[in-house]
Formats: C-alpha cells, structure tokens, sequence
C-alpha cells in the first residue's frame, strides 16, 4: 500500500469512526455564554416549552442528556435536561429555560459565563 493510499485509509477509517460515536462522547464538559429563555412554543425535540421545567438548548448533544450547569460568577449549580437547540449566538453553549437561570441566579442579567459537564 502506497503512502498515500495508507493515509486515505487512515483518514476515512477516523470519520467513519467519529460518525458513530454519541454526539455526546464530544464534549464532556465545557464551559461558555449562557443566557435563558422563556417561550412557549414547540422545542426542537417537540415537546412544548414550559419555562417552569430545569430544561436547556445545545447544538449538538442528543435529546434527553442531564447536564450540571455552574454559574461561574457564583458557584451555583442546577441539573438540566436537553430539551431543545440552540443557543445561535457566537460564544454562547447553552440556552437555559427560565427556572434553571432562576437556580443559578443568571435572571437579573439575562446571560453569563457557565460551566457544564455531561451527567447522564
């Protein structure tokens, strides 16, 4: 097998691979923008919006995943589930319904900085 035949393998063997790995596996944690949002309207997983709910938007992670969810200006965390996508906005890795901000204390200023990690 020639050099580049070997490495064409290799390349299209690691996104094969990739492809199938739980979009989850990704990113186990990471930390970014947050802000909050309080619709009422269908998510993108269909269910409907109840910002009463400690629910939250990613681009990517499945439907379902648990994340703790740190403010990192004060410390407090609350457990969230993915509901929906999103956030759009450069810099930012979660939209945060209403009652999750509420548990973090991220109400008043409608966004800030947070950690994450992947919890179930």
């Amino acid at each position: 097998m020639t050099n580049i035949r070997r490495s064409t393998f290799t390349a299209a063997t690691i996104i094969a691979l990739t492809a199938f790995l739980p979009l989850s596996a990704h990113a186990a944690s990471s930390c970014g923008g947050a802000s909050w949002y309080a619709l009422h309207s269908k998510t993108a997983s269909g269910e409907r919006m109840n910002p009463s709910n400690l629910t939250a938007a990613h681009k990517s992670l499945r439907f379902g995943t648990k994340l703790k969810v740190t403010n990192a200006k004060n410390g407090k965390s609350v457990v969230v589930r993915i509901n929906d996508r999103g956030p759009f906005i450069r810099g930012r890795v979660l939209d945060l319904s209403k009652a999750a901000a509420q548990n973090i204390g991220m109400i008043r200023s409608g966004h800030g900085k947070v950690c994450y990690e992947i919890i179930g």
